[in-house]
Order: C-alpha cells, then structure tokens, then sequence
C-alpha cells in the first residue's frame, strides 16, 4: 500500500506540472515540501515510464498515439494503458503487446502478483523466456485459475508461473486442480483441499493480477455449454476475462452450474492493480464489455483494437 501512494503522488506531481502547467514552486507548496523535492518527483515519475518526454518537430504528427490512450483513459476511468504498434500480421503485433506488458508491468513494481492464462499470456510468457534477461515483475507469482485441460502451453496456469518465477526469480505458488470440474461436490472437495486455501490467501494479498481479455464464442470453449448451458447466448455474452463471461453493458454472467476454479470476483475487485491484456484479434465488443465491468483499471492493447472500441 506505501508503495501505491507513492506511484500516486509521483502521478499527480506529473499531472499538475506537465498537463495543468503548474510551477514546480507552486507544487511544492501544494505538497508541503521543497522544490527541489519536486523536482526529484518528476525524475522519479520520467524514470518510471509515468512520464514520456517526446520532441515533436513542426509539421509532424502530433502525439495521436498519446491522445488515444487518453481518451481511452478518461471513457473507461483506467488507471493507466499502453498500445502496441499494430505489426504485419496478427503474430507480430502480439509481440508488440507481449513486450510492452512486460515493460508495464515492471514499471507498476509491485510484489504480489497474480497471472491469468490464454493465448497472450503465453506469448508474454514466452518472450520472457526468451529476452535473455531477468524481468522485475514481482517477488511472488500464482495462478489466477486451475489448468486448462487441453494440450496448449498457454492455458497451463502453473507451467505459465513456473517460466515467470525461473526468469524473475520469484516465489512461485502452484494451484494444483483444473480450471473447471463437473459437480458442487467436486468443487467443494476442491477448495477444501489445504493446497486451495493456501493460494486463496495469496489471492486475499495479490498487489497486481495480469487477466487475458477474450472474446465470445471463446476458442478453446472451455465447456461452457456444460457451465452455462444456454445462458451464454440468451444474455447475450460478448467477452471473457478469466474464465467469466460478461455481456455488452460489462455485466458478469453466472450460472449455477458453472464450477470454475479461479479467483473469486469479490476478490479480484479488491486487487489494487489489475492489468488487461489484448490480443490482435480481440473484438471491440469483447474489450468495452470487459472494460466496462469495472474489473480492470489498466489496460495493454494493439493500437487498433483501441481505437475501434473508442468508436463504439
């Protein structure tokens, strides 16, 4: 929490100074500390990636990039968004959003992290694997969900946790059960079990959780004809976060006989820090029914899916 109010106040610092045209004489005073102390607030805030300085000769284009995310910003009340340049094909651009989540998520510097699955957290996964160098993403890392039964590396939740932990040197946690099981009574075996209480405690402290953004019908489907049988399609379902359906005004969809095994939603509103993350090919209406749940408070994108979900 100390560490939340201090990226707070390096932000407002940032704010008054560089978009309210505030004197560093006139923050300090707002503040109650010296100038100098200001000054060193705004280096802190450009080392940190909250401020990016960019020069923009005469007759160039003027910061489009930069007045998306803000406008982005400001329809969705995120806390912070970053966006990827679109690539040549849909690879390459989630590569760009693979690597420019792990720069954001380094620069949040928060300990307890949780990490969601799908197709662009492993891409993310992978590209720390391979950038032959240690990331700073966290001091501990668990699994927002059972594994996915299917043979993709992707939707292996633990597996996605182990390649983080070895390549950050974090603590790893291990959420040893599947994503989803077929009874109630399997699914209070389940969280009965001490290994399912242990990783609900460390959800109870998550500082950050990484989410995947998905669409509707999803691919893998995940079962969720067993789950929700034909709710999904008479409530008009547009996206996923996790392994939750939401409709287009950002409503969470339940079901009775959904048994999933993920982190329960009254506690992932409680995380400080919960960062979406897009594919290339994430639907408009996937990403503003997400967004408008209010889960999600920063968001990494291509830059094209932004911009279609502000045309909404």
């Amino acid at each position: 929490m100390k560490e939340d109010s201090r990226i707070e106040r390096l932000v407002k610092a940032a704010r008054l100074y560089y978009e309210e045209d505030m004197s560093q004489n006139e923050i300090a005073k707002q503040f109650g500390v010296s100038r100098p102390m200001v000054s060193k607030l705004l280096k802190q805030a450009k080392d940190m990636g909250i401020v990016r300085i960019r020069i923009q000769p005469p007759g160039t284009d003027q910061g489009s990039g930069e007045l998306t995310i803000e406008k982005l910003r400001k329809k969705y009340g995120l806390w912070g968004a970053a966006a990827a340049a679109d690539g040549g094909n849909d690879q390459l651009t989630n590569a760009a959003v693979a690597d420019g989540a792990i720069r954001y998520l380094e620069g949040l510097r928060q300990n307890r992290i949780g990490i969601g699955w799908g197709h662009i957290i492993g891409d993310l996964v992978s590209r720390i694997e391979t950038c032959g160098r240690e990331v700073k993403i966290g001091t501990h890392v668990c699994p927002l969900i059972g594994n996915g039964g299917v043979g993709l590396k992707n939707y292996h939740s633990n597996e996605l946790v182990r390649v983080i932990a070895e390549h950050s040197q974090a603590e790893p946690e291990f959420l040893y059960s599947p994503a989803s099981v077929l009874s109630e009574q399997e699914l209070n075996l389940t969280m009965g079990l001490e290994n399912y209480r242990t990783v609900y405690q460390s959800w109870e402290h998550l500082d950050a959780a990484l989410v995947n953004i998905g669409n509707f019908p999803s691919v893998p489907d995940f079962a969720s004809e067993a789950r929700y049988g034909d709710l999904l399609v008479k409530q008009k379902a547009v996206g996923r976060i996790l392994n939750y359906f939401v409709d287009g005004n950002g409503t969470i969809i339940h079901s009775d006989t959904d048994y999933a095994i993920q982190i329960p939603l009254e506690l992932l509103r409680r995380v400080r820090h919960v960062v979406g993350i897009c594919s290339a090919n994430t639907k408009p209406k996937a990403l503003n029914g997400v967004l408008r749940s209010g889960y999600v408070n920063h968001l990494i994108a291509p830059e094209h899916v932004i911009e279609s979900v502000l045309e909404l």
